[in-house]
Formats: structure tokens, C-alpha cells, sequence
């Protein structure tokens, strides 16, 4: 099928088509090429990337893997189903995934890139409960926000300087969900590329900062900026005055925050506090059901669902013995790697 000229902007499918073709090019791949690569026909890929087919999400999957484009197709798919996505924010996730660096401040919410799926759940529900967003968008949301954290395992890997108010630290979702997003924020800090800091509530009007903003930079190393109102965000790239301001901010900010050190000490602090509100003792689940591996061998145990970010565990043959909290996103973790066999068979 030939392939022809077409406009991104007019519509979600162009978008996606448009993008594919760009990353099959990079990696000098005909459509015929990929297609084999892929397990899908050259004549579906010509028509996606001519904005005549959707693109199926197993498709984007295996094109995001074969054109090592750090799920960046995938975000695209999401992005295009979500029509609830901030305006404005589109156009970032574009340079996001481009970015060598990163400068992140973030106030009273932990920023998406690190967000656990519980703690990102309990805000995307929040948001359509007040009617800000359709019900029925609120996975659309979560998928994407999800997706663009791959960003931070890919290679090679950005630069990522992340300062939070400490305001980001107060609960949501509870204290489990809680307690399971701030292992995760020692997780990420640990990583080589990453340096996480924390802007202590006592710096009060010395804050230099009142809104949160992003500046990021690709190969060019010149910085662009993106910020948010409540009605929609702004990727800033002309206005040269205005970037170097916020970067001058940004470095006040670096120069006032807490050290990476004593931030991950303030993060373990709060961490402790939090799982000390709910001891696992004083959970009583009002019913306890046999897990689906357990088969009547010698290896049993029992799940409570129900309680939220939390599934408690225990041994069916000592009910009333020690009991086991697993975090949401953490059991899940366990059963995928039970399906998948990594901890071998006893």
C-alpha cells in the first residue's frame, strides 16, 4: 500500500500511524521488515501508519519492543484513548519521552513518574468522583500515567533531579497505600540516575517556589519547561527569560532542600509512622478465603481482600498465628512471579 503524507493532529489514529512510521525509519526497517518482526501483516502496519486502522495494543506492544522505543508507542495508545488528559499534556508526554534530563518540583502530590498504582488509583477515583473526569475514563488515566514510568529503566538512562515539598509526604489513599508509595520513593532514590530531595516544611515563605513545574532537555541540552493551571498545561520552549527564571528557581531550590541523605531519612521517618497507624495484628478482614494456590498440599494460605492498598495473609492450618501484610502492587508482583515460575517449586 503506498504510503502518503498525513496531518498527526487529525486524529488519534493519524497520531499514532504518524509516530510508528517515524520509529520504523530510525531503525532503517521496511513495513515488510517489521511486520515479520512483529507476527502482523506489512499491509496492517501500511494502513495504521496511514491513520487508516487503529492500532491494536498488542501490535504497539511488539513494535514498542522491536523499535526499542521505551513504550512510547504504547503512552501514544493510551493518550489517544483518553480524551480526559489535560490539554497540553499530550504535546509534554512527546518531549517527555525524548528527554536527557529532568528537573521535577512537585507540590502536595507525588509526581506521576513515581506514583505506586494504588496511590495514582486513589487520586484518578478521587478526581472522577468529583466529576472531574467520566468514571469510565478513570483506567484510560491510570493506564497512561502507568506507562509513562518506563521512562525511568530505560537506556540510556536520564538525568532525574526530583525535589517534593514535604506536603507530598501527607497520606492519600490511606496508610497502607501510603506506606507502599513512600518504599517505592526509596526504591527510585536509589537508583544511579536519580537524585531525590525533599524541601522541609520549615522553609515556610522562604519557599522559592509556589507552583509545580518540570524543565527537561534532549540532545540540543536546551531547556524547556512544562507547567499546569487547572484547565490544561504548557510546554514553554520560546520565551528564554522565562526558562532561565525557572531554572534559577529550580537551583534555589536544590541549594535549600534537605540533602539526598537526610530526605531518605525523612521518607524511612515517615515510612515508620505509617506502619506503626495499622499494626497487622489489629486487622480483623471480615472473611478470609483459601488462596487459588492453595490445592490441599501442605503449602496453604488464606487472603482477606477487601481492605484498602492491604492484603493480609495467613497460614489456613495457623489462623490465629502471624499474619503477613502484603501491599497491593506488591501481591500482585508475588502472583506474577508464581505464574511465571522464578521461585521455583517446592
Amino acid at each position: 500500500m503506498p504510503q502518503r503524507e498525513v496531518d498527526p493532529t487529525s486524529s488519534p489514529n493519524a497520531a499514532i500511524g504518524v509516530q510508528l512510521r517515524r520509529f520504523r525509519k530510525a531503525r532503517g526497517l521496511t513495513q515488510i521488515e517489521l511486520g515479520r518482526r512483529t507476527n502482523y501483516s506489512d499491509s496492517l502496519i501500511s494502513m495504521i501508519e496511514n491513520g487508516d486502522r487503529p492500532a491494536p495494543l498488542n501490535l504497539v506492544r511488539r513494535c514498542d519492543k522491536e523499535l526499542d522505543t521505551c513504550e512510547a508507542l504504547e503512552l501514544l495508545y493510551w493518550s489517544a484513548k483518553n480524551s480526559t488528559l489535560i490539554g497540553g499534556f499530550v504535546s509534554y508526554t512527546e518531549h517527555e519521552a525524548k528527554a536527557t534530563a529532568f528537573k521535577i518540583f512537585e507540590l502536595n502530590v507525588i509526581p506521576g513518574l513515581l506514583q505506586t498504582r494504588g496511590y495514582a488509583s486513589a487520586l484518578i477515583n478521587a478526581a472522577a468522583q468529583r466529576g472531574e473526569i467520566p468514571e469510565d475514563k478513570a483506567i484510560e488515566r491510570l493506564n497512561v500515567r502507568m506507562a509513562r514510568q518506563a521512562l525511568l529503566y530505560r537506556e540510556p538512562s536520564p538525568s532525574i533531579h526530583i525535589v517534593l515539598d514535604e506536603s507530598c509526604l501527607r497520606t492519600v489513599g490511606g496508610p497502607f497505600v501510603m506506606a507502599e508509595q513512600l518504599r517505592r520513593l526509596e526504591s527510585v532514590a536509589g537508583l544511579p540516575h536519580v537524585m531525590l530531595q525533599i524541601a522541609p516544611s520549615t522553609l515556610g515563605e522562604a519557599l522559592p517556589a509556589t507552583m509545580p513545574f518540570t524543565l527537561l532537555t534532549s540532545t540540543d541540552k536546551k531547556w524547556m519547561a512544562y507547567l499546569e493551571t487547572i484547565q490544561r498545561g504548557y510546554v514553554e520552549r520560546e520565551d528564554e527569560d522565562k526558562i532561565r527564571s525557572l531554572v534559577e528557581t529550580y537551583h534555589w531550590l536544590q541549594a535549600q532542600a534537605l540533602s539526598c541523605e537526610n530526605s531518605l531519612a525523612l521518607i524511612r521517618t515517615r515510612l515508620k509512622e505509617f506502619h506503626a497507624m495499622f499494626p497487622i495484628a489489629t486487622v480483623k478482614p471480615t472473611s478470609w478465603l483459601k488462596s487459588s494456590y492453595s490445592n490441599g498440599g501442605g503449602q496453604c494460605i488464606e487472603v482477606a481482600p477487601g481492605l484498602p492498598g492491604i492484603l493480609p495473609v495467613r497460614d489456613s492450618k495457623d489462623p490465629e498465628g502471624p499474619r503477613l501484610a502484603f501491599g497491593a502492587d506488591a501481591w500482585r508482583s508475588f502472583v506474577a512471579g508464581v505464574k511465571s515460575g522464578d521461585f521455583g517449586t517446592v
